[in-house]
């Protein structure tokens, strides 16, 4: 199988940062979607943030079932929750002009079955504190609504300036 990439859109966070980025319009004719991102939160309370938190698509909040294994200095954690887990985000009191990166592919988007989605994403710390965390999750939404808009924020603070997302469109070819 081949699959071909289309760049559908990118959002650059600009000065004075962003509560949320946000993709509508989606395209339906995809085989799959791809999400990239390279973020930084400006919550100074010490924690990492959270992206899935208020991660939404088609307008509405979803809460999704979740799988999602963790790394947190060195020690790996599991959970099973009924709501969004990880999408980790390096906070403003971690190691000065580190980014996150999180990718999320959504297969099947634009089909009438149930949407599942994965992510992975990785913080950077080089200080005391909080340690880097790895995470990878697999989330089923219970909606068989094609989707059409994807919208983030944090938990606790804004996206910073620099902080990229871009949407990616698959097809697959046989």
């Amino acid at each position: 199988m081949a699959y071909t990439y289309s760049k559908l859109a990118e959002s650059t966070v600009g000065v004075g940062n962003a509560a949320a980025i946000t993709f509508s319009n989606i395209p339906q004719n995809y085989t799959d979607l791809v999400l990239k991102l390279s973020h930084r939160g400006t919550t100074t309370s010490g924690a990492r943030d959270s992206l899935f938190a208020s991660l939404s698509f088609n307008g509405g909040a979803i809460t999704p079932s979740t799988r999602f294994l963790r790394a947190s200095g060195g020690t790996p954690t599991a959970s099973s929750t009924g709501g969004p887990t990880g999408g980790y985000v390096d906070s403003s009191s971690f190691t000065v002009s580190t980014f996150s990166n999180t990718e999320i592919y959504i297969p099947n988007y634009s089909g009438s079955n149930v949407k599942s989605y994965s992510m992975d994403s990785v913080t950077e710390q080089n200080t005391s504190g909080w340690d880097t965390i790895l995470g990878m999750g697999a989330l089923l939404l219970n909606s068989v609504a094609a989707i059409n808009s994807i919208s983030m924020s944090l938990d606790y603070g804004s996206f910073v300036q620099y902080s990229t997302a871009t949407l990616y469109g698959i097809r697959v070819e046989i």
